[in-house]
């Protein structure tokens, strides 16, 4: 697996009809909540993923010690403005909650444009759209701004308002876990705490969410345990209250950016050759979409804290276009019509067959090891040559049969042979069924 290697190659299977619709609703209701990382905005986020799946809220105090960090104050916003001297609201924290600075301390003040130009934000290769800034850990205020807007901004004084707080509280997480045949778990991890930006992370979100759903109705042999939570802090908070669990973790996804239009982006765990990173690669590979593969790096979304040294979890990242790799990235741009239902259809449906594979792979051993067994006599060989479709499933169950000697899994097979997993696993149920394969 080469990092950063662009290849196409045979898609995923559809997802039923209106699932994508679903999935932009679910976006489209959450996109007007003000997130940050602590606050109200988070928790209605929390209480709407828990009207589709039972999620059950963690409240971590202000001040809690989580290894080298503390859990901050918590931050809402009530309103913000900033005021012309006639009056109107040239900036209006009502029309977009992307115009204050998130975590702005609560100011009440007239200052000229020159002072005010100091705490205003913009965009000027994107003159139209308003930038998303954060200010979590440094006491400070300002606002967000279109360049077209601050252009047009005469001299004189201007009214700042922002009605917010921050103050001892709480940082709030969603957890589901999803009990199966084992203790051992398959993370899913999701980012909640940006404000109306929708592919960074509302789309993370929403496939998370409905990928918990789904898995819900379907048997399953490990446990999966769904994080929402604010970045970068809520996993660190996360972790250094279930290090125990950690280590029930044996393979895992953080899911961000999946609901615009490029093709899928997987940076791999910090092992590099762990389960996932395979499984991903293996069904990439015998996908018909342009895709990336990109080497483990210290920086991104949460994998970083799972793959930190001590965890070291098997964890990777999952994306369509890398975040800081679309003009859009944390911007107003990053509006409802940056995603489609389509993509966002799509990026369930890949996860599942992530799932899929990783509930399927399994280790067998070969009943009957000297020599190939007669197929013929028992209904597995073709009865008449030249037949493409027969040639395949018997090649995937030779390859299976001479494969399968206790110590290699049917993704190992399948890696090996160039077979795909689906193909590899038809041939081994078969096999199994004729009594030629044992567990």
């Amino acid at each position: 697996m080469t990092a950063g290697t662009t290849i196409a190659a045979p898609k995923c299977d559809p997802t039923p009809p209106g699932t994508g619709r679903h999935l932009h609703s679910f976006v489209s209701e959450l996109y007007p909540i003000c997130r940050s990382i602590t606050g109200n905005g988070l928790r209605e986020t929390l209480r709407r993923i828990g009207e589709k799946i039972p999620v059950q809220i963690h409240e971590v105090p202000s001040g809690s010690q989580v290894f080298d960090w503390t859990v901050p104050r918590e931050w809402n916003i009530r309103d913000a403005y900033v005021k012309n001297s006639r009056g109107d609201r040239v900036l209006d924290f009502r029309r977009s909650n992307l115009h204050v600075v998130n975590y702005s301390v609560p100011i009440r003040k007239t200052v000229s444009l020159c002072e005010l130009k100091e705490h205003l934000h913009s965009l000027p290769a994107h003159p139209d759209w308003i930038p998303y800034r954060t200010s979590y850990y440094r006491d400070t205020w300002g606002f967000c701004v279109s360049q077209k807007v601050l252009d047009a901004l005469p001299e004189g004084n201007y009214e700042a308002v922002i009605d917010s707080s921050l103050e001892e509280g709480h940082l709030s997480y969603g957890e589901f876990l999803l009990p199966g045949e084992t203790q051992e778990e398959i993370l899913v991890s999701t980012h909640c705490c940006h404000p109306s930006l929708c592919n960074d992370n509302l789309s993370g979100i929403a496939v998370a969410t409905f990928l918990a759903k789904a898995l819900s109705g379907q048997p399953r042999r490990y446990s999966y345990r769904f994080l929402f939570i604010p970045g970068t802090i809520g996993s660190i908070t996360w972790l250094s209250r279930n290090e125990p669990i950690a280590q029930r973790i044996k393979h895992g996804l953080v899911l961000a950016c999946l609901g615009d239009r490029g093709g899928f982006s997987y940076k791999k765990s910090r092992r590099g050759n762990a389960e996932i990173d395979r499984v991903v690669w293996h069904l990439l590979s015998h996908s018909q979409e342009a895709f990336k593969i990109r080497d483990f790096s210290p920086y991104g979304h949460d994998e970083r804290q799972y793959c930190s040294p001590s965890f070291n979890l098997p964890v990777g990242c999952l994306n369509r276009t890398s975040h800081g790799e679309f003009s859009e990235y944390h911007t107003s741009a990053d509006n409802l019509d940056f995603v489609s239902e389509e993509a966002l259809a799509g990026s369930l449906q890949f996860c599942l067959d992530i799932c899929d594979v990783l509930e399927s792979n399994r280790t067998y051993r070969n009943t009957n090891p000297k020599c190939e067994p007669q197929l013929g006599k028992r209904g597995l060989y073709r009865e008449l040559g030249g037949q493409t479709d027969s040639e395949a499933r018997e090649m995937a169950m030779l390859w299976v049969l001479n494969l399968s000697d206790g110590e290699n899994s049917l993704l190992d097979i399948a890696e090996r042979s160039g077979v795909a997993f689906g193909a590899i696993r038809q041939a081994a149920t078969s096999l199994a069924q004729h009594g030629l394969l044992a567990p």
